[in-house]
């Protein structure tokens, strides 16, 4: 036991070296909401050191390691795309928006962040709140409307689109399971909407970071439509879920984490069919790839997909670095290969 401790504790030296190049993180608000803020961005080549571009069913196509010059960034919770992955928005735990544009060298790889911008995030008041009501954890999007989800006070916002960064929630609704059993820490962290014509006709619905049933799997649920009500999902110990998007094959991935002494740190990436959500359904996935140190990762937090040019469907994944020197700000991006 002893000797793996000190093996996860050897894990983290790489971030630390990595951290040195970058400003020390402070926890706080921009000193204007809504002002841009400058990115540095490392160019990260290799996902992991040696072992090519391919792991499991996806190709690394590039990645960033971010920060801003107070330690801004942290705290990242969900990402969604726009403008067909030109642009980004992103939800913190600590009740922010963010939002940006991703930049491309000549090759179309990863090469830096513009026009980043935060905001608070306002609540039901009209005024910033604090974490216990403002832990925005999941996020999903429609033409209109921006769609939160949030821990401790178990609930999804809507927000207008677009306007969201400065307006109040036009409706708030409560999770079809009764909020006593989701955790306070470890609720509705994956929200997701699915394609109008999916078997869930455009029904958002979520999966819980560490909410379990009697057997250990993950509560979740959709909110509305012909399949309305709770499922499971596998849970395939120590990973725990962070984020999720549903794709426009009728399927949906779900981003997973492990991270601390014991388990060491690690991502894992899982498919599942729509079709099989259903009322009282587990749900069961395949897994799409698994990285582990020491591959390019950290406390992985967000994951949406585009479509590229060349039509194939590209996933990016990002990591919360907590405010914490110890921690990274990635940004990376896969091709899903068929």
């Amino acid at each position: 036991m002893a000797s793996k401790k000190l093996l996860s504790l050897v894990a983290y030296l790489p971030f630390v070296v990595a951290g040195l190049g970058f400003p020390m993180a402070f926890g706080g608000r921009p000193a204007e909401a809504g002002a841009e803020l400058p990115v540095k961005a490392m160019a990260i080549s290799e996902f992991r050191p040696g072992a090519g571009r391919l792991f499991g069913r996806l190709e690394f196509m590039g990645g960033l390691s971010l920060a801003t010059p107070k330690g801004e960034m942290g705290a990242v919770s969900s990402i969604r795309l726009t403008d067909g992955g030109k642009r980004f928005i992103s939800v913190m735990d600590t009740g922010h928006w963010a939002t940006g544009a991703i930049e491309r060298d000549a090759d179309g790889a990863l090469s830096g962040i513009s026009d980043y911008r935060i905001y608070d995030m306002l609540g039901r008041d009209g005024r910033p709140g604090d974490k216990r009501h403002m832990d925005a954890e999941g996020m999903a999007l429609d033409e209109s409307r921006v769609y939160v989800s949030y821990e401790g006070d178990h609930r999804i916002d809507a927000y207008p689109r677009p306007g969201f960064e400065t307006s109040t929630p036009v409706s708030t609704e409560r999770p079809v399971l009764a909020a006593e059993r989701l955790k306070n820490n470890g609720g509705m962290e994956a929200l997701l909407k699915a394609p109008d014509d999916s078997a869930l006709g455009g029904a958002l619905f979520y999966v819980a970071e560490r909410s379990y049933d009697a057997a250990g799997n993950f509560i979740a649920g959709v909110q509305s439509g012909p399949r309305k009500g709770n499922f499971t999902v596998e849970r395939a110990a120590p990973y725990d879920v962070t984020d999720g998007v549903a794709l426009d094959d009728g399927s949906f991935v779900l981003l997973e984490r492990k991270f601390g002494l014991q388990a060491g740190i690690g991502m894992r990436i899982r498919r599942f069919m729509l079709d099989d959500v259903r009322p009282g359904a587990l749900v069961k996935g395949d897994v799409v790839m698994e990285g582990v140190f020491p591959a390019q990762i950290d406390n992985m937090e967000g994951i949406d997909a585009y479509k590229a040019e060349d039509g194939s469907t590209r996933l990016i994944v990002v990591s919360d670095d907590n405010h914490n020197l110890l921690e990274r700000n990635l940004m990376l991006e896969f091709k899903l290969m068929p």
